[in-house]
């Protein structure tokens, strides 16, 4: 949990503000899952921070909805290039996931549980990125 939240303070993803009038506050939580190697056995435990957009409402959290995916025939052709061309493969696996995506809404999250600051229990983080969960 540390590697992530650390991870989203060092990319900006959100400010620490007063809350403000009439604000729609989206919670969130952390999602847990375990990384297993080839052999089955556990490589890493994983934590995610994750918003939950359900509490979002149209016209003043998020106007319109995006999900970028891809196609199975896509990753076809660029499999068969990579053969036809000789070119190599190499597998990665990322850490942290950021989706970097700019927000243009004012969406307002509350405080992770377990890093609520202690000066400022009372704040909102004001997303300034997109993050898992968000509409």
């Amino acid at each position: 949990m540390n590697a992530e939240f650390d991870a989203l303070l060092r990319n900006g993803t959100w400010s620490l503000v007063a809350p403000p009038p009439k604000a729609n506050i989206v919670g969130c939580r952390w999602i847990y899952k375990i990384k297993k190697n080839v052999d089955g056995f556990i490589e890493r435990f994983k934590a995610r921070l994750v918003a939950k957009g359900f509490h979002q409402q149209e016209g003043i959290d998020f106007n319109e909805t995006f999900s970028p995916v891809v196609k199975h025939a896509t990753i076809q052709i660029v499999l068969s290039l990579t053969v036809s061309y000789n070119w190599q493969i190499k597998q990665i696996d990322i850490q942290n996931a950021f989706l970097h995506g700019a927000l243009e809404e004012e969406v307002y999250m509350a405080q992770p549980q377990g890093y609520i600051h202690p000066q400022y229990p009372n704040h909102l983080c004001r997303l300034h990125k997109s993050i898992y969960g968000l509409k």
